[in-house]
């Protein structure tokens, strides 16, 4: 390994805010590639358990780098930043990149995603006055105060398309919810535990990042202006 690319790509990294936290701890600390082999060389003894290693530290990287890159994800990064709420943000990065290499993980902080952006959205509403939640509050009851303050509910319209569409983003709400509750890694497990497939935990992510990209750009858009 050259000792100055090295040296380069690792402090482009380290100075990624989203992606320096899923950065191995050993590239953290090993400032030279002298550094690492030394690590590396503790750790481990032969050459076949380094890349092992190597491979699995980085698995999450790689797929939130791939997950990141993909149609749509872009959009709901800026949103999701544009909340100025960093942990929200760090959420959704860590969503991504627990897809492939953690699926039940990934669902758990779908669901989390979805309950911080409605959280976040319902504390700029009130303003510090009355509280429009509670901390009990689980994500279905969360998304349907958010949607109500932002005008979203299906009963809040007449038009079918919008009625069928806005309780469609509901059902969706309601879903990742119960499939986070079944598969999730939030609760204890019986003698049959139900796997979910990095497919599945696509699947939920990406409708909780859309949702949550919904409510993010139209709080905004009726944010007072300036």
């Amino acid at each position: 390994m050259d000792a100055d690319v090295y040296r380069v790509v690792r402090g482009e990294l380290i100075a990624d805010a989203e992606v320096v936290q899923m950065l191995p701890r050993f590239l953290r600390t090993c400032q030279t590639t002298d550094d690492f082999w030394q690590h590396i060389k503790m750790e481990f003894s032969t050459y076949a358990e380094r890349r092992a290693h190597i491979r699995e530290v980085f698995a999450p990287l790689l797929e939130y780098l791939e997950r990141a890159a993909a149609p749509g994800a872009e959009a709901i990064t800026d949103a999701l930043r544009n909340l100025q709420e960093g942990e929200v943000h760090r959420i959704w990065a860590k969503a991504l990149a627990r897809c492939a290499s953690d699926p039940e993980g990934a669902v758990t902080a779908a669901r989390t995603l979805l309950e911080s952006v409605c959280m976040h959205i319902l504390d700029g509403l009130a303003e510090g006055g009355t509280p429009l939640y509670t901390p009990g509050d689980d994500l279905p009851k969360l998304y349907r105060a958010t949607a109500e303050q932002l005008n979203l509910a299906p009963s809040q319209h007449t038009e079918d398309v919008f009625k069928r569409l806005l309780g469609g983003c509901t059902t969706v709400v309601e879903s990742i919810g119960a499939i986070r509750n079944r598969v999730g890694d939030a609760h204890g497990r019986g003698r049959r535990p139900v796997k979910i497939a990095p497919r599945h935990a696509h699947l939920a992510v990406n409708l909780a990042g859309a949702v949550a990209l919904f409510l993010a750009e139209t709080a905004e858009a009726k944010a007072p202006k300036q």
